[in-house]
């Protein structure tokens, strides 16, 4: 204590919160983030010292222009700002104007990674504020460009890189990351990287993306979020020949060494930050998503986005879509295309874990058999129709959809056989919903349900505009990746997408305050089942809300989750709050500038 006394003394300062704000100095911080973890309840009074330098450069507490005049005094800023001071909302008000500017979707996304080098709090009030302008920019389709030229734009580590070179001492690697409290890890190993395909460690962009909305949309502070590129290689023969590529340079790793590596991670996981972190597998090729989240479902929390978060946001769509097209679920059928095991996007994934969550919420609603039930739902893949003659050549996944039917070659074949009201596209393959398929799909249903869910928007089945012309202004329509409003007829559509961003922050944000230790099927229905969408939206045919309420809906998606898991017996932390939404707004991460004494 007496040494640092002394540095303060000369050019440092006590960097804390000012008292009147309830935070730091272990009163309970009013904003509340810091409440959904268990070591608030016993850090210590401490303190950091600091020079004015060093602040300006600390993303975590840099304000920028926003520094006061007794601020600049207290921690020796004088000299090293000019002499104006303006406020978070002027400084917010400047960078969207200078964002605004760039023509270039990748010049945006580069100019916020860099503002959130500089100053997180800013980065995050700009995206909470602009999420509707900004979502396309972090994430997808954006972000898909970014992962392809990551090499050329690196600038400075986001998360921590695994390689094989660190096998056998993945326990060491973690413990280089200097946050201890961490709630949520996003791992990527590159191989599917969006539509995109096998973009190595240059998929750390889709991790880093994830993250970030999980802190603005669901509210999980930024310092307990973990991006993590586990990097065995790469089968892309672009990358491996280019020269400002950051990742290993070999063929990817496979079988007992890559199962290895894997056991090895979690294991080092577990051990390290406890089994309530949540570890969110991202873009994994088909063959290993299944295995893994089917071998650590039981032993940790993990959750499967392209699996489980795609599910979940689809039902909610569905859901949604009945108050249009009129019916319960029990009296839809639904035909995928997407089971196929070359799609590069969704595909057998998604395909499949969307039927089965779908199947699983009609068996509960009819009270019928889930083996009743999944007969209402066909899958295409690449081979045609999935029926019981193809049984004993499918993959395990595909097993329970092969129904008795004449076999059928191609998609419009299988909408003329099954005549389906839904029709979900999870192929990663674009423009495979024709003018035949949707005309087809028109000609039996008033209201054909259209779901175009592949990303990026190259990929997806059709366009909004297609659906919309094809349908004569008809189609209920929603896409993976965002489409502009279309007029048809004098009427404007505006298209729904059907993003995991509805889905997953807040179902993060219920297993962290819940302290879940593990993910169940119900939770998932749970959250697919909150959606919020307005009668001044159904008009405009969207089956999702905006995303301006996005955090409202999270703290509701939360708040659903946790109560499942304390009703299932899975929470940790206790006792159960009474009010689970208001107690989700109050751990959410707040970007508003503290003050500091």
């Amino acid at each position: 204590m007496e040494s640092a006394m002394k540095e303060m003394r000369h050019g440092a300062s006590v960097l804390d919160m000012d008292p009147k704000s309830g935070v730091g100095g272990g009163v309970e911080d009013v904003y509340g983030e810091d409440r959904a973890t268990e070591d608030q309840f016993i850090t210590p009074w401490t303190f950091s010292v600091a020079s004015g330098h060093s602040l300006l450069r600390d993303p975590r507490h840099n304000k920028g222009l926003a520094f006061n005049e007794r601020e600049r005094d207290t921690h020796y800023l004088r000299g090293l700002l000019p002499p104006s001071v303006l406020s978070q909302e002027l400084q917010e008000k400047k960078v969207m104007s200078n964002i605004r500017q760039y023509q270039v979707p990748l010049q945006k996304y580069t100019a916020l990674m860099d503002l959130e080098e500089r100053n997180e709090r800013l980065f995050y009030k700009l995206l909470i504020d602009n999420v509707e302008e900004l979502l396309p920019v972090v994430y997808t389709p954006t972000v898909g460009e970014a992962c392809q030229k990551y090499g050329g734009i690196f600038r400075r580590p986001q998360g921590l890189y695994i390689s094989l070179n660190e096998k056998g001492k993945i326990l060491e690697v973690l413990r280089n990351w200097p946050e201890r409290s961490i709630q949520v890890i996003v791992v990527t190993d590159g191989e599917r990287i969006l539509g995109l395909g096998d973009l190595g460690c240059q998929g750390m962009g889709i991790p880093v993306g994830k993250l970030a909305l999980y802190t603005a949309l669901g509210g999980i502070r930024p310092s307990a979020c973990l991006p993590i590129t586990i990097d065995v290689g790469t089968n892309n023969e672009q990358l491996l020949k280019e020269e400002f590529y950051i990742g290993l340079r070999q063929r990817r790793a496979t079988g007992q060494e890559y199962a290895e590596l894997l056991h090895e991670f979690m294991s080092a996981i577990k051990q390290n930050y406890g089994e309530k972190v949540l570890i969110q597998f991202e873009d994994f090729a088909n063959h290993n998503a299944f295995e893994l989240l089917a071998k650590y479902g039981t032993t940790h929390l993990v959750f499967n986005d392209d699996i489980q978060g795609t599910a979940s946001v689809v039902l909610a769509g569905v859901v949604a879509a009945l108050k249009l097209v009129g019916g319960t679920l029990g009296d839809h059928s639904f035909l995928f295309l997407g089971a196929g095991e070359y799609a590069l996007l969704m595909s057998a994934m998604a395909g499949t874990g969307i039927a089965e969550l779908i199947a699983l919420e009609m068996s509960k609603q009819t009270k019928s058999p889930l083996e009743e039930t999944r007969k209402k739902i066909w899958l295409v893949d690449s081979k045609g129709l999935i029926v019981s003659s193809r049984k004993d050549s499918l993959q395990h996944f595909k097993k329970p959809w092969a129904h008795e039917h004449e076999p059928v070659n191609n998609l419009l074949d299988a909408v003329k056989a099954i005549k389906p009201t839904v029709l979900i596209g999870s192929s990663g393959v674009g423009r495979t919903f024709t003018k035949e398929v949707i005309e087809a799909m028109a000609s039996f249903n008033e209201k054909p349900l259209i779901l175009a869910l592949s990303n990026p928007t190259s990929q997806s089945e059709c366009t909004a505009e297609e659906a919309y012309t094809w349908t004569k202004g008809r189609a209920i329509f929603a896409s993976g990746s965002p489409f502009d409003p279309f007029e048809y007829n004098g009427k404007v559509f505006v298209p729904g997408q059907a993003n995991n961003a509805y889905v997953f922050p807040g179902f993060g944000l219920g297993l962290v305050i819940s302290g879940a230790i593990r993910v169940h099927d119900d939770m998932l229905l749970a959250a697919s089942l909150a959606g919020q969408v307005t009668k001044e939206n159904f008009d405009k045919g969207l089956i999702y809300p905006p995303f301006t309420n996005i955090r409202k809906i999270s703290a509701q998606i939360a708040a659903n989750v946790a109560a499942k898991a304390y009703e299932l017996g899975l929470a940790t932390r206790l006792p159960r709050p009474e009010n689970l939404v208001k107690y989700a707004e109050s751990c959410m991460y707040s970007p508003i500038y503290r003050t500091y004494r």
